[in-house]
């Protein structure tokens, strides 16, 4: 009995000891369910929300394209020029088809004609003793050329010798120009020209300004300067229904009265080129003949 007794004893102790590994390897198992449950949450936390360090970086990337952005200029243009269906009274104004230009005081007007066709490709206002020549041109729907077309007047100019400024100006960015030129006696000199453009609902408007207005020697310069700005400003573009590719020149008429008038003038006055290229240091502004 004793021996029968004693194996019990062991057998119940084997199984006592058993039991106690199961309950010890089950515990241990499920310590470990628990520990890869909460890594696994962390680790989705950590995806869902950035760190700190995270957070600096992308709110430095946000300054960055803020800053970018701000460094761009856009000319608002609701105070001019102007399209053909934002102005209601064109009374005051001279009809050249494609443009409409202002009629105000101590402005003189003329057209700049192609010499072998005789079609009207610009028209020029004086005023002030600064010059203003203008030109319409067609343009994309929903993209401007300015930018496009500065870059190949700058190229054009370095062509000629001369050099480019480009920067923010009254109509937002702008260019200016200086060309190398010789006065009638000989002497060194150069063009000065400010480029202005505008881009428009499918149309573009270029501004080249000479004269006084680019002079700040001269005495009326300030003067020359408000007075022709007006004039762009409050210029007029009648781009018309028709398809035309991007850069076409807008066709522009000449009033009867108008051409009359002006024939009348070039038989009293000197040649236009005469009268705008001067010697250094006075570097007169001829008006940079760019396409």
């Amino acid at each position: 009995m004793f021996g029968f007794g004693k194996k019990k004893a062991q057998r119940e102790d084997a199984e006592a000891r058993e039991d106690a590994e199961v309950r010890e390897d089950a515990q241990a198992r499920e310590e470990s369910v628990e520990e890869e449950t909460q890594e696994t949450e962390e680790s989705q936390q950590e995806q869902e929300s950035p760190t700190e360090a995270d957070s600096s970086d992308t709110s430095d990337e946000v300054e960055e394209t803020e800053s970018d952005s701000e460094e761009k200029v856009h000319y608002d243009r609701s105070s001019g020029p102007f399209d053909i269906d934002e102005i209601k009274e064109l009374e005051d104004y001279a009809d050249l088809g494609a443009l409409r230009i202002p009629l105000l005081e101590d402005m003189d007007l003329r057209l700049d004609l192609d010499e072998s066709t005789g079609a009207v490709i610009a028209a020029t206002v004086v005023r002030e003793g600064a010059t203003l020549q203008v030109q319409a041109f067609a343009a994309p729907r929903t993209v401007g050329v300015w930018d496009g077309i500065r870059n190949d007047l700058a190229d054009s100019v370095a062509s000629q010798g001369g050099t480019v400024e480009i920067g923010p100006g009254t109509f937002g960015v702008e260019m200016f120009t200086r060309i190398p030129a010789l006065t009638e006696d000989g002497q060194r000199g150069e063009r000065l020209a400010r480029f202005v453009g505008i881009d428009g609902p499918r149309w573009f408007l270029r501004g080249v300004i000479s004269g006084n207005a680019v002079l700040p020697d001269e005495p009326n310069h300030d003067k020359a300067v408000e007075a022709i700005e007006e004039v762009f400003r409050t210029i007029v573009v009648d781009r018309g229904d028709d398809p035309r590719p991007p850069r076409e020149l807008l066709p522009m008429r000449a009033p009867v009265e108008l051409l009359a008038a002006q024939a009348e003038a070039q038989d009293e006055e000197p040649q236009e080129e005469e009268l705008q290229l001067r010697p250094m240091p006075r570097r007169g502004p001829e008006i940079t003949e760019i396409g």
